[in-house]
């Protein structure tokens, strides 16, 4: 598998995917777009595209910040999603993805930065490749919006602070407003990139403050990660076979 991430800065970086990438031995390229790397010209060498968080959002302009191209990265998910590639977003990726397919993202209802539990719906319980989550499971948070949703999309989890956590837009792309990345090292990075963050956890009922994220321990998080990336391998490449 040619694994191609899109990384918008240092702090967001891949995590868990790419140490599942490394431990499968599939070909890893990289767009790190804070260090001015271009896009791919095309999708051939394509076959996972994974596009990670960022402070920025999808209407962020090139004057607000100079190295993200969100019109440019919106019209490379929507060129792999054209070509039937696996296209996996997170966070400011998720947003991405719904926007290249006609779907506006929206605020959260709460900033969520942390760890706090998710919920499946019914949708997924019934989706094979994060059933395996359970009914509830503690991921890492760092947001402020949710992805937009299609006719076609399905919510398959959601949280106590944020009502989109999970979409799957098609059998092969899905959003991650959540942060099944996050090991003890990017989340020392993200504490770092944080302003004020004790302030902000005194203020808001659903952010931590940074002893408490440090302290929690992301592997069986980041094995969940790995079952979910290595079935959707599986289903990519029956439809390559097809």
């Amino acid at each position: 598998m040619k694994i191609h991430f899109i990384q918008h800065e240092t702090y967001e970086a891949p995590g868990a995917y790419l140490i599942w990438a490394e431990n499968r031995n599939h070909k890893i390229s990289f767009s790190k777009v804070y260090e001015n790397d271009s896009l791919p010209d095309s999708v051939d060498f394509i076959d996972m595209l994974i596009v990670m968080g960022g402070p920025q959002s999808p209407n962020t302009t090139l004057k607000e910040c100079p190295h993200f191209n969100a019109e440019a990265e919106i019209a490379l998910i929507r060129k792999c999603i054209s070509a039937g590639k696996s296209v996996v977003g997170v966070c400011l990726g998720s947003q991405l993805i719904g926007q290249a397919l006609g779907a506006n993202f929206g605020h959260s209802p709460k900033k969520e930065i942390g760890v706090f539990p998710i919920s499946l719906s019914e949708e997924g319980l019934n989706d094979e490749k994060i059933n395996h989550f359970g009914k509830t499971l503690n991921v890492g948070h760092w947001h402020n919006d949710m992805p937009g949703l299609t006719k076609e999309s399905k919510i398959l989890a959601f949280s106590e602070g944020c009502p989109i956590q999970i979409v799957s837009y098609s059998d092969l792309v899905y959003g991650f407003q959540c942060h099944m990345e996050l090991t003890t090292e990017v989340v020392s990075l993200l504490i770092e990139s944080e302003t004020d963050l004790l302030a902000k956890s005194k203020k808001h009922p659903f952010v931590q403050n940074p002893e408490e994220i440090l302290s929690f321990d992301y592997t069986e998080m980041n094995e969940m990660l790995f079952q979910f990336l290595d079935k959707l391998v599986i289903d990519y490449k029956t439809s390559v076979s097809k």
